[in-house]
Order: C-alpha cells, then sequence, then structure tokens
C-alpha cells in the first residue's frame, strides 16, 4: 500500500475510532475492507490513538482562537494524524508529511481545511524543535 492510501486509511479508522468509539483493530479492519493488512498504516493509526493525550496537547498549544473540541471532526483527526507522523516518523521528512497532510485535508475537509491545517501544522513544526 502506498504511504498516501495508508494515511488516508488511517484519517479513516481515526474518524471511526474518534466518533463511534470503535476499537483499534476494528476500525483498521473496517477500512482495510478485506485487503491486506499495511505496517505503516499501523503505526499510524495505534501510534496516534496510543499518543493521543500528548498529541492534543501539542495541537492545542499551537491553536489560536480554537479549542481542539471546537475542530471538525475531519481537521482534528488529520492533524492528529499529522503531529503524530511528525513527531515518530524517521523515514517521512517533516514537510511532506505536512505536505500530505494538507493535500488529505483539502480531499476530506471543507473549503477552508487545507489553509487551517497548513497554519497549525506549521506552528507544531515551528514549536517541535525537529
Amino acid at each position: 500500500m502506498k504511504r498516501r492510501t495508508a494515511r488516508e486509511k488511517a484519517l479513516q479508522a481515526l474518524f471511526q475510532i474518534d466518533l463511534s468509539k470503535s476499537e483499534v483493530d476494528e476500525a483498521i479492519a473496517a477500512v482495510l475492507e478485506d485487503e491486506p493488512g499495511d505496517e505503516y498504516l499501523d503505526f499510524l493509526v495505534k501510534g496516534t490513538v496510543e499518543n493521543m493525550d500528548k498529541i492534543d496537547e501539542i495541537i492545542k498549544r499551537n491553536l489560536e482562537n480554537w479549542t481542539i473540541g471546537r475542530l471538525g471532526n475531519i481537521d482534528r483527526n488529520i492533524l492528529r494524524l499529522s503531529t503524530y507522523e511528525m513527531l515518530k516518523s524517521t523515514e517521512v521528512p517533516v514537510n511532506v508529511v505536512m505536505d500530505e497532510g494538507i493535500e488529505i485535508a483539502k480531499l476530506y475537509g471543507d473549503d477552508q481545511s487545507g489553509k487551517f491545517v497548513n497554519a497549525v501544522l506549521s506552528k507544531i513544526k515551528a514549536n517541535l524543535s525537529l
């Protein structure tokens, strides 16, 4: 599975977990739709869920005039996924993670999602001291 596809499926799984409180393995199985499993997809979903409190704290510190609860479900989960990948992926440069998050936001979010995700991820990158 391509990394972009893994990210999109990870977003779908995180969305399910966030809204319907699905179990992690159940959500991953649902988005795979009988396709073989994917190591990067597992890394993204399980890592994001396991580190959710830390990730949400990072996002909160980089929001202006917003609370994490007010964010749209898609935007919130793209930010979570991208923040986790920025923190933990040793294989993907931070700028690539940001670009992927922005492009996925444009695909799945509303008209302003791409700009919003870009602004927040840019602040996160600047404050992470990577």
